[in-house]
C-alpha cells in the first residue's frame, strides 16, 4: 500500500500522538490485524479508516481499498477528501476498518451508521480501540485521547444493526514500548482490542431508514 499522499492539515494533540515512539509501537503491533482483515475477502472493496500515522499495510498493494484519514474531523481525507456521508456505494465493501478514529458523541453513532450502511450483508466491522485500563493508558495520558471500554462499542455497533462478536481480543504493548502483534482472549491489560461486528442479512434492531447512496462516476467527493 502506497503512503497517504493527501495534504496534511493541522493536527490535533490526540492526533499527533499517534506519530510519537508510544502511538508507532501501538500501530505496530496492529499491523498482522490489518493484514488479515484485508486479505480474508480479497478482490472485494474495502474501507479503512483511521489516524494518518498508521502505518499501512505493506503487501496489499493490489487491493481496491479505500482510505481515509480522520484526523481532519469533519473532514476525512486520503484517497478522496470527503464528509459523511462516504463517497460509497450502499453494501458495496466486504471490509471496513476503523482503527482508533477520536470523534466524540453522535458523531462516533453516525460514522458507524455509515460503515454498517456500505457493508455488504456478511461484511465485517474490524474495530480497534484503545484499552481504558491499560498501564499504556499513561503514555497518551494528557493527549486528548479517549479511551472506552468494549460494552461501549458494542452497543454502538447494535445500534448500527451490527452484531459484535461474543469476544474481544487484546493485543499490543501493556507497558514497555515493545511491540506486541499477539492476541489473547480478552482485553487484559493490553494497550488495545479488537472487537469485530458482521452485518446480518436483517438488522438486529429496527433501523431508521437510510438513504441509498451509489456512486456517480465524477462526482465531487
Amino acid at each position: 500500500m502506497p503512503s497517504f499522499a493527501f495534504s496534511r492539515q493541522p493536527e490535533s494533540v490526540a492526533a499527533a500522538w499517534f506519530s510519537s515512539r508510544a502511538g508507532q509501537v501501538l500501530l505496530e503491533s496492529e499491523q498482522d490485524v490489518l493484514q488479515v482483515a484485508l486479505s480474508q475477502r480479497a478482490g472485494l472493496a474495502s474501507l479503512w479508516l483511521g489516524p494518518q500515522a498508521a502505518l499501512a499495510p505493506t503487501d496489499v498493494d493490489e487491493l481496491p481499498l479505500l482510505r481515509l484519514s480522520s484526523d481532519a474531523w469533519p473532514l476525512l481525507q486520503g484517497d478522496v477528501r470527503c464528509t459523511l456521508p462516504l463517497p460509497l456505494a450502499t453494501e458495496s465493501c466486504a471490509t471496513v476498518i476503523v482503527q482508533h478514529v477520536e470523534i466524540q458523541g453522535s458523531a462516533s453513532q453516525q460514522l458507524l451508521d455509515e460503515c454498517a450502511r456500505v457493508l455488504i450483508p456478511g461484511g465485517r466491522l474490524w474495530l480497534l480501540a484503545l484499552n481504558p485500563f491499560a498501564p499504556y493508558r499513561l503514555r497518551w495520558r494528557g493527549s486528548g485521547l479517549g479511551a472506552r471500554e468494549p460494552v461501549t462499542w458494542r452497543r454502538r455497533l447494535r445500534g448500527a444493526g451490527l452484531l459484535p462478536d461474543s469476544l474481544t481480543r487484546g493485543l499490543g504493548p501493556s507497558w514497555a514500548e515493545l511491540p506486541d502483534g499477539r492476541l489473547q482472549d480478552g482485553v487484559g491489560l493490553r494497550a488495545a482490542y479488537l472487537l469485530r461486528a458482521e452485518k446480518r442479512q436483517l438488522p438486529l434492531t429496527p433501523m431508521r431508514a437510510r438513504p441509498l447512496l451509489r456512486w456517480a462516476p465524477g462526482g465531487a467527493a
